[in-house]
């Protein structure tokens, strides 16, 4: 779909839309202009791979599975 159309359905569709929302759509579209990505790519966590020694893997495994479907009603 080309920019032209886009902008022409977008048009429609507000033109549908009481106030209140159409005002909400300009928030949003704003908002998502000025968002930015945030994170790294996985290939640049790469290098970490292998750094957490074998036996702590092992231990976190046990911690999780031990954990593992237990409910804390205090949170």
């Amino acid at each position: 779909m080309s920019n032209t159309a886009i902008q022409n359905e977008l048009n429609r569709q507000m033109d549908t839309l009481p106030l209140e929302q159409q005002q909400q759509v300009l928030q949003f579209a704003r908002a998502l202009s000025i968002s930015t990505v945030r994170g790294v790519s996985g290939a640049s966590l790469l290098r970490f791979g292998g750094a957490i020694p074998l036996d702590d893997l092992k231990i976190m495994e046990q911690a999780i599975e031990d954990g593992s479907e237990q409910v804390n009603l205090s949170w």
